[in-house]
């Protein structure tokens, strides 16, 4: 039986109808506990109650009033679950009352997930300005692209005014410099007005290191388990309770308090938990819970390196009950099928005969010897289209590359169209990273902007020793440095330009075909067939809805290939051919071919048919 109270925000700081505080603390080993107003040389005592929760109800704090916790009359700490750092992660919280922003989306209804066609974007360098409020005026844009689901990357607050967002240490504290709470709860209010959802990446596996005062507070961490970040969270060990809770409230107050549509959990393998119900199970459960509730809608998407269904299956059927999850390995193989470098883990990839088993099978290691990984690694899955997110390139695999070049500086314009065809023909959900519609030129590099110099230099040199090996192409750029965050923001003067300009309307046609097709919007993986020539490097991909096929026909190579694919047709219809001239390619595809599909693919293209019947 639950204990969380699904309607309301119970941890740290809240405000009832009346304006009275209601300030609940988890400190377990703590004997005593104050909270300080600063500024006001005030001090409110909390009582302690069962399971380690401390607690009072005053109304000596008031909304905009900044606040400390103090434990055992020592150290004076803010808020871990803190909704707003002014003065950056080591200064005081301030306490916000969440529920006064009036919200317009109450005619909002979120669509199934069958229908995300998502953009991933980091609100820092989307927009010159950096801000939420920046970004809302971009979403007419988005909208006119097709997209319809906008993935922020993390906002908890993080030191500084500079990081992916992976380094957050107050979980519940929305960015101050992007805008705070109100600029995201705006945010994802003008989304819905004009019928965008929003996903909002949040990190349960780790804590950042810098301004991260969790521990002072009680056993928010175990020894039992690592990360590739440090000490994991403690979910299952002593004291766990309260850690589990104040994850499950978090996640909670992100779909009720500021009408976030799905949360992207990131790199869930990471999360170790042996307690009989999982975390993510747990989160699961809660959030079934405000649905039945509030009656809206809301879905959870992980990051997973895991071939392992478990994850994606429902609760029913002994699984987490996750709704989705990225996979990778969709990415890497069609990353070594366009010729990149098959380095890393990229080397257990093979070219064009991995793709066409990830578009057959989703994972392309279901139960075979991973040579990389040195065992045998995945499990088949028979899960529908729709939970799987697919991608030709994301923040980490453009991000995590010495420089940062995006694909658009690594590929020719004419395979630029074919990645972007090969993702949106895919029957799993489509998403694109900020600026890839348009081939933007600047890298999207790593950058964070610690305070502490002893944690700003061992990061300074971590990242220089990374890459020792790559200095023949150049030396890592420095992280700390601010050109570095300002070479990765978007140059919204491209769209106008070519070829980025015929580019984005590439892309837009492409989405509009995804959308009006039934074979390719249809995410029925049972009417899916793939066939491939290895040595061609060819893909024949077959997408049917009910009478009407789309046949993709996907040439790898730098030559013309000649394919010709045995089914039967009055007549095929051209839908589109990246090789057209209109988009700047070196020849037009026959727009209408009788009988069988018999053509000769130009090189690196993508030329789409359906037979007509609707």
């Amino acid at each position: 039986m639950s204990t969380i109270n699904t309607s309301k925000r119970t941890i740290g700081v809240s405000f009832d109808e009346s304006g009275r505080a209601h300030v609940l603390l988890w400190a377990p080993d703590a004997k005593q506990v104050e909270l300080l107003l600063s500024g006001q040389d005030k001090t409110v005592s909390l009582t302690r109650g069962e399971s380690g929760y401390w607690s009072v109800e005053t109304r000596a704090l008031q909304p905009g009033d900044l606040y400390y916790f103090e434990l055992d009359g020592k150290k004076q700490l803010p808020d871990p679950a803190s909704l707003s750092q002014p003065d950056d992660v080591h200064g005081a919280s301030q306490a916000l009352d969440i529920n006064r922003f009036r919200w317009t989306d109450e005619n909002w209804r979120h669509f199934p997930l069958k229908n995300y066609i998502i953009y991933e974007m980091h609100i820092g360098t989307f927009t010159p300005e950096g801000t939420f409020a920046a970004a809302e005026k971009k979403l007419d844009y988005l909208v006119d692209l097709g997209i319809t689901a906008v993935e922020i990357m993390p906002v908890a607050q993080f030191p500084g005014g500079r990081n992916w967002g992976y380094d957050g240490v107050f979980p519940f504290c929305v960015q101050h410099s992007y805008g705070g709470a109100q600029g995201l709860q705006s945010f994802v209010n003008a989304s819905h007005a004009k019928g965008l959802a929003v996903v909002l990446d949040v990190v349960f596996n780790h804590v950042g290191p810098e301004g991260n005062h969790l521990q002072e507070f009680g056993p928010y961490f175990t020894e039992k388990y690592h990360t590739p970040w440090g000490n994991a969270i403690n979910f299952d060990d002593a004291w766990c309770d309260g850690v589990r809770r104040f994850f499950v409230e978090n996640a909670l107050m992100w779909f009720r308090d500021f009408h976030i549509d799905a949360l992207r959990m990131d790199a869930v393998h990471a999360i170790k938990d042996f307690s009989p119900t999982h975390i993510l199970g747990e989160i699961r459960q809660e959030v079934d819970l405000l649905i039945q509730q509030t009656g809206r809608k809301h879905y959870l998407i992980v990051e997973l390196d895991l071939n392992d269904t478990r994850f994606i299956n429902p609760v029913n059927k002994a699984g987490y009950g996750m709704d989705a999850q990225w996979i990778d390995e969709f990415h890497h193989a069609l990353r070594v099928t366009s010729g990149q470098e098959k380095t890393g883990y990229y080397s257990d990839f093979n070219a064009v005969e991995s793709l066409a088993k990830s578009y057959q099978d989703a994972y392309v290691y279901d139960g075979a010897f991973s040579e990389h990984r040195k065992k045998y690694f995945g499990m088949k899955t028979e899960n529908p289209g729709e939970q799987f997110v697919v991608f030709s390139q994301n923040h980490d695999h453009v991000g995590n590359r010495m420089l940062g070049e995006r694909t658009s500086q690594l590929v020719s314009f004419e395979m630029l169209k074919l990645l972007a065809g090969a993702v949106l023909v895919s029957p799993y959900l489509p998403m694109l990273f900020m600026g890839e519609e348009y081939g933007e030129k600047n890298p999207f590099q790593y950058f964070v902007s610690h305070i502490d110099p002893e944690l700003a230099e061992a990061v300074r040199k971590g990242r220089k020793k990374e890459f020792e090996a790559f200095y023949m192409d150049g030396e890592a750029p420095d992280p700390l440095a601010e050109d570095t965050f300002e070479r990765s923001k978007l140059q919204w003067g491209l769209i106008d330009q070519e070829p980025h300009k015929t580019l984005l309307q590439f892309y837009k046609e492409l989405i509009a075909i995804r959308k009006m097709q039934q074979p390719l919007c249809v995410l029925n993986r049972r009417e899916v067939s793939v066939e491939h020539n290895t040595e061609a490097r060819v893909i024949v991909l077959r997408r049917q809805h009910k009478l009407q096929d789309v046949i993709c026909l996907m040439n790898f190579s730098k030559e013309e290939q000649s394919v010709d694919v045995p089914v039967y047709a009055s007549h095929w219809c051209k839908l589109l051919g990246s090789s057209d001239l209109r988009w700047n390619g070196l020849q037009d595809i026959p727009a209408l071919v009788p009988g069988e599909l018999a053509l000769a693919l130009p090189p690196e293209s993508i030329t789409l048919y359906s037979n007509k019947h609707e």
